[in-house]
């Protein structure tokens, strides 16, 4: 078949917003029982509703939660760990009201919460049941006219009585682990200004039904962040430390640590969720764990007697922190340069492997699929940052010999996240149509060390919008994208750094800002407790440094943006609220800058409903056509630039 020659943009692609939007679910929460493997399910088809599955060993998959539940917890707002099984009974939070439910198998779910005393003021997560099944400990937050509180709660499993408090007086806690003999507890907890990622506490204490004692200190303080608690099968605790500058995986023995398996490479995460899993036990010693490094990751079995560690080959570079394992069986979410996220049941001792549930039964030909390619570029203070690039692919086009891609620059959310090298069709949505992309791991970013991550620190703003334009700058002076067609998008943090960089360089010829940040300091003033003394650290003490937080707000400069953008808002957003969105397209509107603004009733931070996904991507792809005077090949509805 011969290629057509169209312009970079213009392509015909497979790989459409229908098929991002609908044709897929992401995968999480992975979970075992004694004869099946569970997972949750979100499914932009039915509204962004979590769906628990559970497939038995004989391969029967089937839904388990009813139609009318969504299984998801609002604890510190972005949730996680809201789900968890004893034996075959499930155990989870409900979206709408936040009670606790259970459900044994073959029943309906059954309320062992209290109606709150106003609509999900008290929230539930990162639960754990006692051995004997009798009890419930996990972590609850409650929200009233003040600050929400937090502590560690313990219930009786069938409900029978009403949560009590039993570990309490930290602003945060995470992780209630249980040894297995139910004798004692472990835990994190951490307190305001302190992000979970700069430092957090590991506690141990003898339990019996209550704690027992006093509680321990085990690791930790302001400048260590302790990762997973976990009490291993020889009832010691083990835990993920970044003591050296790395996540690696630590033991504590005869009150001795001891590192299992050094090495420079991340055992961790940043804990915007909870009940995350990096690690987890198998027989006869052995640890399976996932390592991160350089936007790449990798699954290692960690021998600790034997001080070795042996890299199982996969054709995956991207995983999910929810590693689970039943006896030598590890569950699994990961994905590959060409193949997107997956439920894999994999079999340590045969190393071999099957796919349980694809998050996307497409098949996308390869031929239209853009491999990662790692790139190292210089920055600012002499240094160096880093970024996936990807260029255009289409196996049914080819360019004119003497134009050039025009790119996007990806920025990830969090800022503490990190872009992974996974099928990501959101990235390929661009290539295909004939765009090349860069998904910038900006300083601040997870997956290279500690250092890495704290170069952010106080400078919010700055380092991360430096590295942006200098990924841009490097393709560009490199010749492999047209210097006078790039764009820049990110959501949440990411929308603040696409606000900072069209507000202060004048690099980028169009933008796409979905539900970021434009006032920091409404952002302190304003957001949920988890984050609200976030901005300490990443930009400086706030009201002393009220004047650095003006100068860092895109809002008060917005006179300054000249390039188009289109702003995309959910207007049931708490952590971002339409307000800031609101304020930047009013400066726009008021500059006569080129702009378009789409808001979704319903949506909340991070876009859920196929509806939505759909709309927003295809309006970004309109607005870039529009900026840049290319025809695109899709049948897209308009949308109203101002």
């Amino acid at each position: 078949m011969t290629a057509t020659q169209a312009p970079f943009g213009s392509w015909e692609s497979p790989i459409t917003a229908d098929v991002i939007a609908s044709g897929g679910v992401s995968l999480s929460g992975v979970m075992f029982s004694p004869s099946a493997i569970y997972w949750h399910e979100g499914r932009p088809a039915e509204g962004g509703r979590v769906v628990v599955v559970r497939c038995g060993d004989d391969g029967q998959k089937r839904d388990l939660t009813p139609p009318e539940f969504n299984v998801r917890t609002r604890v510190h707002e972005y949730g996680g760990g809201s789900a968890w099984l004893y034996e075959e009974a499930l155990f989870f939070t409900n979206f709408e009201d936040q009670r606790l439910y259970r459900q044994d198998q073959g029943g309906p779910p059954v309320a062992i919460t209290p109606e709150p005393p106003s609509p999900a003021s008290v929230r539930y997560g990162d639960g754990r049941v006692t051995g004997d099944g009798s009890a419930i400990v996990c972590v609850r937050e409650t929200h009233g006219e003040r600050e929400a509180v937090n502590d560690i709660a313990i219930l009786p499993a069938d409900g029978s009585a009403a949560p009590q408090s039993i570990v309490s007086g930290h602003d945060f806690f995470s992780s209630p682990r249980l040894s297995e003999d139910g004798s004692r507890l472990a835990w994190l907890s951490w307190d305001h200004p302190r992000m979970p990622w700069d430092g957090t506490e590991l506690w141990v204490m003898d339990f019996d039904g209550r704690p027992v004692g006093e509680a321990r200190l085990v690791a930790g303080g302001p400048e260590e962040s302790i990762f997973q608690p976990s009490w291993g099968p020889d009832g010691l605790v083990y835990f993920v430390s970044d003591r050296t500058g790395w996540w690696n995986l630590y033991r504590e023995r005869d009150g001795e640590i001891e590192a299992l398996a050094p090495m420079d490479a991340e055992l961790g995460y940043p804990q915007w969720e909870l009940d995350m899993s990096t690690y987890a036990f198998l027989p006869k010693g052995r640890i399976g764990a996932l390592a991160q490094s350089k936007g790449d990751g990798r699954l290692v079995i960690i021998d600790p007697d034997a001080e070795r560690v042996e890299e199982i080959d996969m054709p995956y570079t991207a995983f999910s922190p929810t590693l689970r394992a039943r006896g030598s069986e590890l569950g699994l979410i990961a994905a590959g340069p060409t193949a997107g996220d997956a439920l894999v049941l994999l079999e340590t001792e045969s190393k071999e492997s099957r796919v349980i549930r694809a998050g996307s039964e497409i098949q996308i030909d390869s031929a239209y699929i853009s491999a990662a390619r790692s790139i190292e570029f210089p920055t600012e203070n002499g240094l160096s940052a880093h970024a996936l690039f990807y260029a255009p692919a289409n196996a049914n086009y080819v360019a004119p010999a003497d134009e050039r891609p025009p790119l996007v620059v990806f920025i990830h959310g969090g800022p503490t996240a990190h872009a992974g090298s996974g099928l990501d069709l959101d990235v390929q949505f661009w290539t295909s149509r004939g765009f090349a992309v860069v998904d910038v791991n900006y300083g601040g970013s997870t997956g290279y060390g500690r250092a890495y991550r704290e170069r952010l620190n106080g400078q919010w703003g700055v380092v991360d919008t430096q590295d942006c334009v200098n990924a841009a700058n490097y393709l560009a002076e490199s010749g492999e994208v047209d210097p006078n067609r790039l764009a820049i998008r990110g959501g949440s943090a990411g929308g603040y750094t696409t606000l900072c960089a069209l507000t202060f360089h004048d690099l980028f010829g169009a933008g796409a800002n979905y539900f970021g940040v434009a006032d920091a300091e409404t952002m302190t003033t304003e957001t949920h407790k988890f984050e609200s003394r976030y901005l300490e650290t990443l930009i400086g003490p706030y009201p002393a440094q009220r004047e650095l937080f003006r100068q860092r707000s895109p809002v008060h400069f917005a006179d300054q943006i000249s390039a188009p953008l289109i702003v995309l808002q959910g207007l049931e957003d708490e952590i971002v609220p339409p307000s800031q969105s609101e304020q930047i397209v009013n400066a726009l509107r008021d500059g006569g800058v080129p702009h378009a603004y789409l808001t979704f009733e319903g949506e909340q931070h991070g876009f859920r409903r196929a509806a939505t996904i759909k709309r927003a991507l295809e309006a970004e792809l309109y607005f870039y056509s529009w900026v840049w005077g290319f025809a695109i090949a899709d049948d897209v509805e308009p949308i109203t630039i101002n």
